[in-house]
């Protein structure tokens, strides 16, 4: 793996995690990446790492190393310097003791960063729920989802979430979800009739489980207490809920999952930020199954498709930033674009219908 690939990643990971709000994880990899550079722990961390380190998120797996001790006080100095312990934040204090724990728990370290990360982000919900009332606007009988890609299972309770924005409000709970809402508001006098719900993922984590638990919310950038606390309530409901993830490949899972659905029901399949991480012909396979269900879809038995996902994998757009909300119902195959966010629908820009 060459230093320029590594470099490039670790800066360009850092540039989008000071966009999206995180200035303390930004200036951290940016750290990282000069310690790379100056051939220090992270760079003896990184020496045999055999793939793509942009694809891998290898930044972010270190990043989520780091939070990991923090929150776990197994490094006591470092955890001390974190945003939520300490007020006076910075990373000028913070990096001595993170160089400082890459080189004492190299071992460590280079365990926790074998498995990708995951953030199971529940504020994806309120793009997922446009396309939920929407349907829901046309089909008011009962519904039964899948989930595919679902991590632990956080968004499965969807329609158990408070939504607020500053134009409408939808549901109640104990877990948050808004954000800065643009253009027309969903249905919400709609309230689907959720029968049955499943979901599966290939790597699911367990928020029953402690040490999983802290996994993921170790992922979250410490510098954010709004995600943090939609966390800790999100999983509060799901342990609640006895929530269940199934461990399978999407492809596989789903094609099962459709061939066996109910007659009586309506059945949405969804997925957000998902579906450019499995290979081209596990990816083919997803979009093959649905369409087939949807050609053998009925008016007692509709099927709905809802996808928040870059509009580079939906549209095949070159380099494109947004993340499109869509909905694709059968009988009849029809697409409806609801709108356009960012992967972690900070805003919403939803689409008047034609």
């Amino acid at each position: 793996m060459s230093l320029e690939r590594v470099l490039a990643h670790f800066r360009e990971q850092a540039g989008f995690c000071t966009a999206y709000g995180s200035p303390f994880t930004g200036s951290m990899i940016e750290a990282m990446a000069r310690d790379v550079e100056a051939g220090g722990p992270v760079a003896a961390l990184l020496q045999d790492w055999p793939t793509n380190p942009a694809a891998d998120a290898l930044a972010l797996r270190l990043a989520g190393a780091l939070h990991s001790a923090a929150l776990t006080n197994r490094d006591p100095a470092l955890a001390a310097l974190y945003p939520g312990r300490d007020a006076a934040w910075s990373v000028e204090k913070a990096w001595p003791a993170a160089r400082a724990f890459f080189e004492r728990e190299r071992d460590w370290v280079a365990r926790f960063i074998q498995s990708p990360p995951q953030t199971n982000e529940t504020r994806r919900s309120i793009a997922l729920l446009a396309a939920f009332l929407a349907f829901a606007e046309q089909w008011q009988g009962p519904i039964d989802t899948l989930e595919i890609g679902a991590s632990a299972g956080l968004n499965l309770n969807w329609d158990r979430f408070a939504y607020r924005t500053q134009s409408w409000s939808w549901g109640e709970g104990a877990v948050h979800i808004d954000t800065d809402w643009h253009g027309p508001s969903p249905p919400t006098h709609v309230r689907p009739n959720i029968r049955h719900r499943a979901a599966c993922d290939l790597n699911p984590l367990n928020v029953g489980e402690a040490a999983e638990r802290l996994r993921l919310r170790s992922y979250i950038w410490p510098d954010q207490p709004d995600r943090l606390a939609r966390f800790d309530a999100a999983a509060a409901l799901a342990i609640e809920a006895g929530v269940r993830v199934d461990r399978a490949s999407a492809d596989q899972w789903l094609a099962e999952k459709l061939a066996a659905r109910a007659t009586d029901a309506a059945t949405i399949v969804y997925h957000s930020v998902f579906l450019q991480y499995p290979p081209k012909d596990v990816r083919a396979a997803i979009v093959a199954a649905i369409q087939d269900a949807g050609e053998k879809a009925t008016a007692d038995a509709p099927l709905a498709w809802v996808r928040l996902e870059p509009e580079a994998v939906t549209d095949g757009v070159h380099n494109g930033l947004r993340f499109v909300i869509d909905l694709t119902t059968w009988p009849g195959g029809e697409r409806r674009i609801l709108g356009y966010t960012d992967g972690h629908v900070r805003a919403v820009y939803a689409q008047s219908e034609a």
